[in-house]
């Protein structure tokens, strides 16, 4: 028989080589992203051919292939860029990137009981419900990303509203969920997932504020109570995606109190800004809320994947998810693994990066630099007021700016801003979103980047002009 040969059976040649290697591109990468650029790249003939190629049969050497990724990647679009203003995601905050990266050498699995990551998971769970001021005593989990942080809450909201729904199913029942009108999809996916139903779900009306109308949605509930209808949940949203509007915590917190309702709070990209001076006001009543929703990689800055789902009662969680499996060893009734609280049974420590960012850059530098986004978008709302070839359609509540550059004469505003987006799109210089507001298309940026300066938002605005004028002339 032949001898087996020592060691790993996938060996990385010249490891140490290749390691110093991506140290290296790493700062290189991180370099780049300290000042703008000129614009965005696209994909060339290299990167066509590289990413068509078949399956790789024998090896390869270590650089030439990270020097192949750090290539591809650095014509993708990335959202650690300072002028990356299209989409609410992170910024790469170094910290994280390393502790992502010692975090997957490790690959300890946190759906067991692992140790000491157990440990600083619920740590850093803690923290952050600290560092945005829910209930002192709750607990809660990290999750792959706020709509699965949205559907765990649900989950166990549902089981409380319908004890034995995991075990038996609807069985005839008719349930609903109610949040604001601008609510994020992930809600209505929930209700899709968890047998509710989509057209279940209350889009309720908004106020001037854009805010969920609390006694409409009162109204929605004894409605549906009187029909037979079981109400799951009421979801506030704590910085909506569109405009950023913070629904009254405090006041659907009455609502719900009222009339024995969960009231979950998703607040993935808002949320953190509860930790400020400038917008802690909005987020009176977290508080009271059964659940809440964080992602860190977000407006904490860290990489993706990182969310966190905050929960008042822990308990909620194990009853819509604990389970007793051969291969799931309980000693007692007091014995809870992490798997018991959530749908993950693959569950990396994706806590790491975040709680290194706590203990490296502190709470308070932190909200700082949330508060500085804050100010940025405030500037920048300020500049699109201040010229009138531009108009403001929404007052930011936090760091979301929707705007749209007013239209010649020959072109409709819809017509002249799509054009616009594409432009804008093409140039590369910025990125933005293209947005509706109340039927108006318009451009949205928002502003989550702790590398971002007052310069990068000024360029929004010169961008826009520039390109808003040439889009005139062409058309």
């Amino acid at each position: 028989m032949r001898e087996e040969p020592a060691g790993s059976s996938l060996p990385l040649p010249d490891r140490e080589a290749v390691l110093e290697h991506a140290a290296a591109l790493i700062l290189e990468t991180w370099r780049s992203f300290d000042a703008a650029r000129a614009g965005q790249p696209l994909p060339a003939e290299r990167h066509l051919a590289l990413l068509s190629e078949s399956l790789p049969q024998r090896p390869g050497e270590g650089i030439a292939a990270l020097d192949a990724a750090a290539d591809v990647l650095d014509v993708s679009l990335t959202q650690a860029r300072p002028r990356f203003f299209g989409w609410i995601g992170g910024s790469g905050l170094e910290i994280g990137v390393l502790g992502d990266a010692l975090m997957a050498s490790h690959d300890v699995n946190v759906a067991l009981s692992a140790g000491a990551a157990t440990l600083l998971e619920r740590q850093t769970v803690r923290w952050t419900g600290e560092f945005v001021g829910f209930v002192p005593s709750a607990d809660g989990l990290m999750a792959a990303g706020g709509t699965l942080s949205n559907l765990t809450a649900l989950t166990a909201a549902r089981e409380r509203a319908l004890p034995g729904v995991r075990y038996e199913g609807l069985t005839g029942h008719r349930l609903a969920l109610y949040c604001s009108a601008e609510a994020h999809y992930s809600v209505r996916r929930a209700a899709e997932v968890l047998g509710i139903g989509g057209r279940s779900v209350r889009a309720i009306a908004i106020d001037s504020n854009r805010r969920m109308d609390p006694g409409a949605c009162a109204a929605a509930i004894d409605a549906d109570r009187r029909a037979g209808i079981v109400p799951v949940a009421v979801v506030a949203t704590a910085g909506t995606t569109l405009t950023g509007a913070v629904d009254d915590l405090e006041a659907l917190a009455e609502v719900c109190a009222s009339r024995e309702v969960w009231l979950h709070a998703d607040g993935a990209y808002g949320l953190p800004a509860a930790a400020t001076q400038l917008a802690g006001h909005l987020f009176k009543g977290l508080v009271r809320v059964d659940s809440a929703t964080v992602d860190a990689h977000k407006w904490l800055y860290v990489p993706k994947a990182c969310s966190v789902l905050l929960v008042r009662d822990p308990a909620a969680l194990e009853a819509a998810f604990s389970h007793d499996e051969s291969y799931v060893p309980h000693t007692d009734r007091e014995d809870v693994h992490p798997v018991d609280r959530t749908l993950e049974y693959s569950r990396p420590l994706s806590a790491l990066k975040l709680w290194l960012a706590f203990r490296v850059h502190g709470a308070q530098a932190i909200a700082t630099a949330i508060e500085r986004n804050l100010r940025q978008a405030r500037l920048l709302a300020d500049l699109v007021r201040d010229d009138p070839r531009l108009e403001l359609l929404v007052e930011p509540q936090l760091s979301a700016v929707c705007f749209r550059h007013l239209p010649p004469e020959h072109m409709t505003a819809a017509a002249h801003n799509a054009a616009l987006a594409a432009a804008i799109a093409a140039d590369g210089r910025i990125m933005l979103a293209a947005a509706t507001v109340d039927g108006v298309p318009c451009l949205r940026a928002c502003i989550v980047n702790h590398r971002t300066t007052e310069d990068d938002v000024r360029s929004i605005v010169e961008a826009v002009l520039e390109l808003g004028a040439r889009v005139s002339r062409t058309r």
